[in-house]
């Protein structure tokens, strides 16, 4: 009778993949649930005021702190052919710097109420 010597235990490979697996599907639900939102034409510090959080809306007027105009990447009175064209029923949006002096955003809402724009939210930052 022949008896073989003691064998050496195979060894496991063990295989990445399925972390690999996992690591990807993490990243594609956080990618599908995550609200992407276009970045501001300016950088922008809103002013503080007691109220509720505003939300993100698709269109929104940008003013910047020096006066300058932005509405869909578009800067100037082009902005305001843009807004013109595409007044929706709802109340625009002006998201304006907190450096703006009063009058200049004073002076942009007759402007604003010439091509239709019958209400307005100014966006501020909750305190």
């Amino acid at each position: 009778m022949r008896f073989s010597g003691p064998q050496q235990p195979t060894r496991v490979r063990e295989t990445i993949l399925p972390m690999i697996n996992v690591a990807f599907l993490l990243l594609v639900f956080f990618l599908l649930t995550a609200t992407i939102a276009p970045a501001p034409p300016v950088d922008l510090t809103l002013p503080d005021a007691a109220g509720r959080a505003a939300r993100a809306a698709p269109e929104a007027l940008f003013i910047a702190a020096d006066g300058r105009v932005f509405y869909a990447g578009l800067e100037g009175s082009v902005a305001f052919e843009a807004l013109a064209a595409g007044v929706g029923d709802g109340p625009l949006e002006i998201r304006a710097d907190a450096a703006l002096d009063a009058g200049q955003l004073a002076g942009i809402l007759p402007r604003l109420a010439a091509i239709g724009v019958g209400e307005i939210a100014l966006v501020t930052v909750a305190r």
